[in-house]
């Protein structure tokens, strides 16, 4: 290798094999790989010059405290590479060597990672650490496809995004700022009452967060139902039948149920008024990260965790573009009409791109924009040897891009009156008359199709059969991990690629369970525990401040330095208003730890003699296993368990035997649900899926 090369950092070892493979394609030839300690790279000559495209592995660089020590408030810091701050990240070092080896032979630079705050951030911390120069040309792309990005190479801007560089790394100090100290005040507030270090969290996001869900436990917990009483009839007319119900649909005196019941017995009814109106439902605008978490999770069962996850692997395929976008506008520069012909020659999709090549393609804009990134779109490269997940996520998003092109649905709602003995009774109907988008969008346009007849005012109506139906009012909904997703979104709360991973953070920390997201006596602890002592640990207006000010960050209307030293002044008054109150909280928070263990522990009832199971630890070997408390007595009933993951108890029981079915759950894996009976005549594992299962691409700090 000669001097004075050109050293294009990536972000990923996929991403670097895209653009060398782009920059080679410039002269015509082929990348020569390289290795270093099996970090992949690659030299590439470009119009007469040496680029060396090297991969990092995310971030290479992380913060860490200045010193020794274990207290708070704590705001000395540095940025060290990742492999001294944690030994779970040693993978990095040698590509963080690979980068400080090149360094030495390379004079000008490009930084080619993702076009993002955390991208510029990987990216600046290895200039400016490992190649000593903060001074690099920037590659701006949306898709990993050859022409993109050798469009991107050749109109790179000459310096770099300065803006979300500066957003980027004011994230991850406020961040950790938050999280350490505030985990370590939660954690050293405990320890007098539990004797040890049982680890409690709670960051800038993940406490309001929390706060929102607590609430609507609370909300479900206060609920008292009403009883109501609701008069159905089954109606049949010209051969369709149909239902209507009685007008209004709740009736809060049964005896007054009856008496419609008693009077409309036997009879038929008469038609009083029947409208019908035609209405068009727009296409939907293509997705946003946001939008295609929800709908993934609505239609595929995926969490946001994991959709955020394939949809990363998708876009290294080059299969789509960036994901982490809250656009939901397609610019023309993507380039309609060809992506459209490509799709058009994947067999699934083909008579759907050819009908809307049949005329001038235009997409529906959403509302919402990203200045960075449009929204996800297909690339029109032909998926291949996909994974079954991946193939289901990328069917979605080509669907709803393509539904975007898509001419109004046309919907014909009608709804009559009927009337008996004077009782009003009331019926809707809804069809489709021209489906349009609906059938590009196919399987997930779940739309309620119920024609009802022809009716006319005056005519009478068969009722065939008529019934008094006692209901209960319902509770509010628990959240789902994807509408908590959005209601993150819609307080402000956290970014678009943030949310997802401080969800997963509730989950790892015990806080919330269930895909009914449900929060833990430990979850509504914390939040009570703080909300009583020191409520702005739980803000979302002074969380949704720091936002904004990131946000002016990026555009140069605030400075970095402003809003980290406003963050420190912010922190240390919430940290003496803790200190004060440190006895009780702690107090407070190590009994429903201690609840919470217990709870944890009890499995069920012993088959065998009645006795309570639990989970315990022998103190010889240190394995768990499933023991009775009627072993004192004579009972030798016990269950081996898995020795690694979290185990919890699911609300599911075994056909076979009866007792719960237990969950274990490990980092990175799809989690285990099975029945620990050994005497169960089943003696068949069942497979769930998690609530979060995949780790961010890109998390700075243990809390958020």
């Amino acid at each position: 290798m000669e001097e004075g090369a050109t050293l294009v950092i990536a972000e990923k070892p996929s991403s670097a094999r895209s653009i060398a493979t782009a920059l080679a394609s410039i002269s015509g030839e082929r990348p020569r790989s390289k290795n270093f300690r099996g970090v992949k790279f690659y030299e590439v000559n470009v119009q007469g010059r040496l680029h060396i495209v090297a991969p990092a592995l995310g971030h290479l660089y992380g913060i860490a405290q200045r010193g020794s020590g274990w207290t708070y408030p704590v705001f000395d810091i540095e940025w060290r590479p990742a492999w001294q701050i944690d030994k779970s990240s040693s993978h990095t070092k040698p590509y963080l060597e690979n980068f400080l080896n090149l360094a030495k032979i390379c004079s000008s630079f490009i930084s080619a990672t993702d076009y993002d705050r955390e991208g510029s951030v990987i990216a600046y911390n290895i200039l400016r650490m490992a190649c000593g120069t903060e001074e690099a040309r920037r590659m701006k792309f949306s898709t990993l496809t050859i022409p993109d990005l050798v469009k991107s190479y050749k109109s790179a801007q000459n310096q770099l995004d300065h803006g979300q560089i500066k957003a980027g790394l004011t994230r991850h100090i406020l961040d950790w700022y938050w999280g350490v100290n505030i985990s370590r005040a939660l954690t050293l507030a405990m320890k007098p009452h539990t004797g040890g270090f049982d680890i409690l969290s709670s960051g800038r996001v993940q406490g309001p967060t929390l706060k929102i869900l607590t609430e609507r436990e609370r909300e479900i917990e206060r609920f008292v139902p009403k009883k109501f009483w609701t008069v159905e009839l089954s109606c049949r007319h010209e051969g369709v039948e149909f239902a209507a119900v009685s007008d209004p649909a709740r009736i809060w005196d049964e005896q007054e149920a009856d008496r419609i019941l008693s009077d409309c017995a036997g009879r038929n009814a008469t038609v009083t008024d029947c409208k019908t109106t035609t209405s068009e439902l727009p296409p939907p605008p293509a997705f946003d990260l946001t939008t295609l978490q929800t709908e993934a999770y609505r239609h595929l069962g995926f969490t946001p965790m994991r959709t955020m996850t394939l949809a990363q692997r998708l876009y290294e395929a080059a299969l789509i573009s960036y994901p982490r976008t809250s656009s939901q506008k397609l610019p023309p520069t993507i380039g309609y009409r060809r992506i459209l012909s490509e799709l058009s020659q994947q067999g699934q999709h083909a008579q759907l791109c050819e009908s809307l090549l049949a005329r001038k393609p235009r997409p529906r804009q959403g509302r919402k924009s990203d200045p960075a990134h449009p929204a996800i779109y297909p690339t029109g490269k032909v998926p291949s040897g996909l994974p079954s997940d991946q193939l289901k996520l990328y069917d979605l998003i080509t669907r709803r891009f393509l539904s975007a092109f898509g001419e109004p649905a046309k919907r014909e709602s009608t709804e009559a009156r009927l009337e008996i003995s004077g009782h009003p009774f009331i019926c809707r109907g809804h069809r489709t008359v021209e489906a349009n988008w609906l059938l590009i969008y196919g399987p997930y346009s779940k739309l309620e199709e119920a024609a009802l007849p022809h009716l006319a005012v005056g005519e009478e109506v068969e009722v065939v059969g008529i019934d008094k139906l006692e209901k209960e009012t319902q509770p509010p909904k628990r959240y789902t991990p994807a509408s908590i997703i959005r209601e993150m979104e819609k307080r402000s709360l956290g970014t678009k690629g943030t949310r997802a991973s401080i969800l997963q953070t509730l989950f790892d920390r015990g806080y919330v369970r269930g895909r009914s997201i449900e929060v833990t006596e430990l979850g509504v602890s914390v939040v009570e525990t703080l909300a009583k002592y020191c409520p702005d640990l739980l803000s979302e207006e002074l969380t949704a401040k720091f936002e904004s000010a990131l946000e002016k960050i990026e555009r140069g209307v605030l400075s970095m330095e402003t809003v980290i030293e406003d963050a420190k002044a912010t922190l240390t008054q919430i940290l003496m208003q803790f200190k004060e109150k440190e006895e009780a909280i702690g107090r407070e928070l190590a009994e429903a730890s201690r609840k919470m263990k217990n709870s944890e522990r009890e499995i069920g009832t012993c088959p065998r003699c009645g006795g309570t199971l639990r989970i315990v630890r022998s103190r010889s070997s240190g394995k768990r296993f499933i023991g009775c408390t009627g072993y004192k007595d004579g009972c030798t009933f016990s269950a081996p368990l898995p020795q690694r993951g979290r185990i919890t108890v699911t609300k599911r029981t075994c056909k076979g035997c009866g007792l719960p079915l237990l969950s274990v759950s490990q980092k990175g894996r799809r989690p285990w649900v099975f029945c620990f009976n050994v005497e169960c005549p089943l003696k068949k594992d069942v497979r769930g899926e998690s609530n979060e299962e995949d780790q961010p691409r890109k998390a700075s700090g243990d809390t958020h």
